[in-house]
């Protein structure tokens, strides 16, 4: 038996020891270069266009917001719109008729327009003529360039021309002239704080105002007042002896209609 021979060895000289570590701080940073401002200028658009997503989301959000505050909800009341000062309705060539509870003809305005003021509820008329009968018969009518009435027309202001005629039965009519005649006709009174002249029959007076009572039976005219009064067998009232013309200095007078 023969022996194997012996395997060479290797052998390797000592080498040095190396320490190895990390790095616990990064070498500083050289500063970027300042770019002039021609370069900034001209490279600013493209630097807003990368916020400009950011820009439309924040501009959506506040639209929204704004938009929910001030929708109304279902459920809200609903402020009721104020009244318009202009007309909201006109009628032309009208009639308007209302009758008492026996069914009788008790007031009748005609006029050529009216107009309806919802602001204050009133009504203008431009040639107004009003016919109106009383419980007790006496009929009243008038006219006028315009007028001015409330809602259900109880109450009319006569511009312009006014003329009021009011008579009872066969009794005399009288009748009140002026450019302004305030009319009551619920309460069937007349006034007017400007000049007017009545007459009955061939008398006529001349005043600076009126108050017309036609339930009390009274008129009393505000001074200075001018008077003409015929004799009766003339035309002139019962109890008035002779005929008169004259000023009157007291600043009204007041005597009971017929």
């Amino acid at each position: 038996m023969t022996d194997s021979p012996a395997r060479p060895e290797l052998y390797l000289p000592d080498l040095p020891e190396l320490s190895l570590g990390l790095a616990t701080e990064a070498p500083p940073a050289l500063p970027a270069p300042k770019r002039p401002w021609p370069v900034r200028l001209r490279a600013l658009p493209g630097d807003l266009a990368h916020y400009l997503p950011l820009l439309l989301m924040l501009l959506l959000a506040l639209a929204t917001g704004w938009l929910l505050k001030h929708t109304p909800s279902a459920d809200a009341p609903r402020p009721a719109a104020a009244p318009r000062e202009r007309p909201d309705y006109t009628m032309r060539g009208f009639s308007v008729v209302r009758f008492d509870r026996d069914g009788r003809l008790a007031l009748r305005i005609d006029g050529d327009v009216m107009r309806h003021l919802p602001l204050t509820d009133r009504l203008e008329i431009d040639g107004v003529r009003i016919h109106a009968v009383a419980p007790d018969g006496r009929v009243t009518d008038a006219l006028a360039r315009h007028a001015l009435a409330n809602g259900d027309g109880s109450e009319l202001q006569l511009l312009g021309g006014a003329q009021v005629t009011s008579q009872l039965g066969g009794g005399r009519a009288v009748q009140i002239n002026g450019e302004f005649l305030h009319a009551f006709l619920r309460f069937e009174r007349l006034r007017s704080h400007l000049p007017v002249v009545v007459r009955q029959g061939q008398n006529e007076s001349h005043a600076a105002g009126i108050d017309f009572d036609n339930l009390q039976r009274t008129l009393q005219l505000s001074g200075p007042v001018r008077s003409r009064w015929l004799p009766p067998g003339r035309g002139g009232v019962a109890g008035v002896a002779a005929a008169a013309s004259a000023a009157a200095p007291s600043p009204s007078t007041s005597r009971t209609a017929p």
